[in-house]
């Protein structure tokens, strides 16, 4: 198959805000959307936010399975880094949830919150998705 990618797209910022442990069903989704990007050499960054910043704990997304499919949401989320999506916690998300930026899972390398991905999604050259 044959995929036309905008050249003038200059990357895709994927928002993570309802996608919470307690929800593992909508858990995979945002990561297939950021490995399919990636792999089409889109730029993708991926923002924790609110209660999915839970999922960045280590052994938290590995013990999460979105259906009856082997993968689990970490696998799913170590696929997507691999493509190289770039995960960004946001800072105040973390606070709110007791967490440490030590002690996150090692695909997580960046900070990140409100601002950062409101300017991603204020440049129209980058496309936004919302989960």
């Amino acid at each position: 198959m044959n995929v036309a990618v905008d050249p003038t797209a200059a990357g895709i910022a994927i928002l993570l805000w309802a996608s919470e442990p307690e929800a593992p069903h909508r858990l995979a989704t945002p990561f297939f959307h950021a490995a399919a990007a990636a792999a089409l050499d889109m730029p993708v960054e991926i923002y924790f936010t609110a209660r999915s910043v839970l999922l960045l704990q280590p052994g938290v997304a590995a013990s999460l399975r979105p259906s009856s499919h082997p993968k689990t949401v970490y696998d799913a989320m170590q696929e997507a880094a691999s493509h190289g999506a770039v995960f960004f916690a946001c800072s105040d998300a973390l606070q709110a949830h007791g967490l440490s930026a030590a002690t996150l899972v090692p695909e997580c390398t960046r900070r990140g919150g409100a601002v950062q991905f409101m300017a991603r999604a204020s440049d129209l050259r980058w496309r936004t998705l919302v989960f």
